[in-house]
Parts: structure tokens; C-alpha cells; sequence
């Protein structure tokens, strides 16, 4: 008999765990997600991309607006299920992770120990990382520390956005969630305890993947060129690194870094008003490819050059 499945998650980035689960043919009893939003110019409810998907399938869809209610939870027990897995949700309360006999499996997008928190993806490249991946584990308390189950390494490429990471990692997580729940359908995983902080090395110290707040956003000119250029890929397409040109927020979605020295100080821009805007760094210049002007359309440098006024 196939394992029963109760499946929480809520944006894009879960749908292939999700269909992935589906299509092997496990029983997912329900999927829980979050309620539906208003959005856009007329503010009409928006469904979640898991509820879209679930709907499509005619799979149960729970939103509760607190994961503690009584008739939520009584709702879950209902459905005897074997495992829970969460990818892309928020934090459950022990009476809900601890409930299936086979506990609640996690999918986070770094190589656990490493970049716990909300944003392991932007933090990954941020930070110059070469490597990064997913981690199937075992919820417990403290929030992406539990016993991992497995891992699958993902290369970064050097001109890897938050953007592409993010569409290549939720393809590789969802094939390491289904193999991660066919092998504990057979007994053949063995869980392996996280290190603790104490327990690693200076040169192994861990990273953390905190949520990003807009003062993230903004460049720091001060910084390296390859400083620079890695935030900037790490935050495109969203929510996007910004500076200021002319006293107008700019946000920048794709640039190239230009090493050596510069005789400008550091936020100073220069132009041919055709083809290029660069800003100088501490260390060379980061010319920027793609942007968006304060009130005008997301557009390609030449363009925005085409149509720019310096004021």
C-alpha cells in the first residue's frame, strides 16, 4: 500500500516536490498552503501555486490562517497520514510536525549545516559560493536542525542569479524528495545527526541565510567590484540590488565587474550615453546590464541610455 502523504508548501519553488510525489503515485491525503491573497491592480484573491496545482488534481486543500487551531488540528489527524513533507512553508508547531509516525520531512535549499534561514539561495551567491545544494531532513525544534537524511550538491555558476539557482534547485529537490521518501518507504535511510556549532572547526564556522530586508538591498560602492557584482546576482530578479542615480532609486538585475583600479571615487558613474553606465567600486568598476529606473520598466542599459536625460 502507498504511504500517505499530507504535502505544506506554498509558492512556485514547491510545485515539482509536489508533482514529482503525485505522479509516483503516492497518496497525498491534502495539501496545506497559504490562504488566498488579494494581488495586482484589482486586488482579487490570488490561489498559491500549490493550490492551483492541487486543485488541478483534485487533491484536498487546507488554509488554515493559524496552524494551531483545534479543528485544524483535528482536521490532520483525520487523515492518518504516514509523513509530512514540507517544502517552502512557514514554521510548524511541534503538535503538527511530530504527528505522522514517520515525522515531517523537510526540503531546505543549501547543504545543511550550512545556510540555515529564510533565504539559503540569495545568501549562496551572495557570498561568492562555487557550490551549493539541497538537504532532505527531519523537522525538529530549532528551525533546520534536524537530523539530515539526504544531499545532492548543485554547482554555481559564475554568472548563476538567485534567479536560475532557484529554477535548477527546485527541479534537483523534488527528484531528492521522492527518492528520499522511496528509501524511507523501505527502511533504507539511516538519519544523520547535524553538527553543532561547538563541535566545527574556525575554518568550517557556519553560514547563515537570514531573511533579506532592503538595507541588504543597497550597495555598498565601498565594497570589492566581485563584492558587488555577487550581491547583485544574488538579489535578481527579486527583490533586486539598488543605488541611487541622480537621487532616483535604481535597481539593478544584471551587471559585469571590471577589475583594476579606479581613479573615481567609489559610486561615481560613467557613461558614453550609448552603450555603457558604470559605477566605480573600491577596486575597479561594476557596469551595470539591466535596470529599472525609479517609475519607469525593468529595461536593457542601451535602451535606458537611449531615452536618458542626466539632471
Amino acid at each position: 500500500m502507498s504511504l500517505r502523504i499530507i504535502f505544506m508548501g506554498t509558492p512556485e519553488f514547491a510545485v515539482p516536490s509536489l508533482q514529482k510525489l503525485y505522479e509516483a503515485g503516492y497518496y497525498i491525503c491534502a495539501v496545506v498552503t497559504a490562504p488566498d491573497k488579494p494581488a495586482g491592480r484589482g486586488m482579487q484573491l490570488t490561489q498559491s501555486a500549490i493550490k492551483k496545482y492541487a486543485v488541478e488534481k483534485n487533491i484536498k486543500v487546507l488554509q488554515p490562517e493559524k496552524l494551531k487551531s483545534p479543528a485544524f488540528i483535528d482536521e490532520l489527524k483525520s487523515f492518518k497520514a504516514d509523513a509530512q513533507v514540507v517544502v517552502a512553508f512557514r514554521m510548524l508547531p511541534e503538535i503538527v510536525w511530530n504527528m505522522p509516525p514517520m515525522g515531517t520531512i523537510n526540503l531546505h535549499g543549501s547543504l545543511l549545516p550550512q545556510y540555515r534561514g529564510a533565504a539559503p539561495i540569495n545568501w549562496a551567491i551572495i557570498n561568492g559560493e562555487k557550490e551549493t545544494g539541497v538537504t532532505t531532513f527531519k523537522l525538529q525544534h530549532e528551525i533546520d536542525t534536524g537530523n539530515i537524511l539526504l544531499q545532492e550538491k548543485i554547482k554555481i555558476e559564475a554568472d548563476e542569479t538567485a534567479g536560475t539557482l532557484h529554477d535548477k534547485m527546485m527541479e534537483v529537490g523534488g527528484d531528492l524528495l521522492l527518492k528520499t521518501i522511496h528509501e524511507l518507504e523501505k527502511g533504507n535511510l539511516k538519519e544523520i545527526e547535524q553538527p553543532s556549532p561547538l563541535s566545527l572547526t574556525p575554518s568550517a564556522s557556519l553560514r547563515h541565510a537570514p531573511k533579506i530586508f532592503t538595507e541588504t538591498c543597497e550597495i555598498n560602492w565601498n565594497k570589492s567590484a566581485e563584492e558587488i557584482y555577487n550581491l547583485i546576482r544574488g538579489l535578481s530578479p527579486y527583490p533586486a540590488a539598488f543605488t541611487f542615480l541622480n537621487g532616483k532609486k535604481l535597481k539593478i538585475f544584471a551587471s559585469q565587474k571590471e577589475a583594476g583600479q579606479s581613479s573615481n571615487e567609489p559610486r561615481k558613474y560613467v557613461t558614453d550615453h550609448k552603450t555603457f553606465l558604470k559605477f566605480a567600486a573600491d577596486d575597479g568598476f561594476v557596469s551595470v546590464k539591466e535596470i529599472q529606473l525609479e517609475g519607469k520598466k525593468k529595461m536593457k542599459i542601451e535602451d535606458f541610455l537611449r531615452g536618458w536625460r542626466e539632471s
